[in-house]
């Protein structure tokens, strides 16, 4: 289907810091903003997972899945659609996240629900895949905001390593940065395969990438 290239303006920049306004324009004529609402998804963000889903085929054989920042529900929508398998499907945030039909969704701080024991009962004990699409809301200071969402993710490897089932995946978001690499040398220890990947549907401006981090080789490897 053909359509048309027509460009949307914001329509009052009263109130809204330039910034503000330009990430709005970029958003009102974002094609993938457009294919999310016209696919039914809840966020654009769907389209980076199915084509991480797409490349390294995360989803087959998945039964039991943990999706961490998971609001407000694009990733969970691709893991229904795209994960036959899946009997336990867990989507955590700090944000409400409106219901999904056999999903288990739970709001809180994942890293204070990691040490809570009715987190540990309503999610799985060994998982196949855990997903993370965290972003922090920015400070300002690009170094900050890097620092930060690395060790989140480091937090969120480390869960992994002591959850994960042998041969399974873990994924996350972060920033670019000096210290993506100690993450990266971190997966490396623990899975087959990890390296990083940057999806179209990113932004090309944005130092987002995923850490793709393949076939978990058991808590025992060094």
């Amino acid at each position: 289907m053909h359509c048309r290239n027509i460009k949307q303006r914001v329509k009052t920049a009263r109130g809204r810091t330039v910034s503000s306004v330009m990430w709005l324009q970029r958003h009102l004529n974002d094609v993938y903003v457009t294919m999310a609402a016209k696919n039914g998804y809840r966020s654009r963000a769907s389209f980076k997972l199915l084509e991480i889903e797409e490349k390294f085929q995360i989803l087959k054989g998945a039964e039991n899945i943990l999706d961490i920042g998971a609001a407000p529900g694009g990733w969970l929508q691709v893991v229904k659609e795209k994960a036959s398998n899946a009997v336990n499907l867990v989507g955590v945030d700090l944000q409400k996240i409106q219901p999904m039909e056999g999903v288990t969704l739970i709001q809180g701080d994942f890293l204070e629900l990691m040490q809570d024991e009715q987190f540990v009962k309503l999610c799985p004990m060994k998982l196949d895949l855990i997903l993370s699409d965290v972003a922090f809301n920015s400070c300002g200071d690009n170094a900050i905001d890097h620092v930060r969402i690395v060790q989140f993710v480091f937090s969120a490897l480390e869960f992994a390593i002591s959850t994960l089932n042998p041969g399974r995946h873990f994924i996350a978001k972060l920033l670019k940065g000096g210290e993506d690499k100690d993450v990266l040398l971190l997966a490396k220890k623990h899975f087959k395969c990890a390296r990083f990947f940057k999806p179209k549907a990113s932004y090309k401006d944005s130092s987002e990438l995923y850490l793709i981090a393949l076939g978990f080789c058991g808590q025992h490897s060094s």
